[in-house]
């Protein structure tokens, strides 16, 4: 079971049109759920947010740390920390 604190349900809540073209969630029990049926991961910094996507098999070549950040299924949490949402 995967517990995300309330700074990752309102950055997703927020954030998550980067990812979906539609709302996949509109409250904070609405986006727990959805984070938890994907198994979305968080994560202490940037360098294991790179680590996480070479073992998922993401061709992330020559890609910039800021690229990587930047990348849709990423959000950057107040604090550092990241949260990864796979679509």
């Amino acid at each position: 079971m995967y517990e995300y604190d309330e700074e990752c349900l309102k950055t997703f809540l927020r954030d998550q049109s980067k990812l979906f073209d539609e709302p996949v969630a509109e409250t904070l029990e609405e986006a727990e759920a959805f984070l938890e049926d994907c198994m979305a991961t968080v994560v202490e910094s940037l360098d294991e947010v790179k680590e996480f996507l070479e073992e998922e098999g993401l061709d992330i070549d020559g890609m910039s740390m800021e690229e990587i950040e930047e990348a849709s299924e990423v959000f950057a949490l107040p604090g550092g920390r990241y949260l990864i949402v796979e679509g």
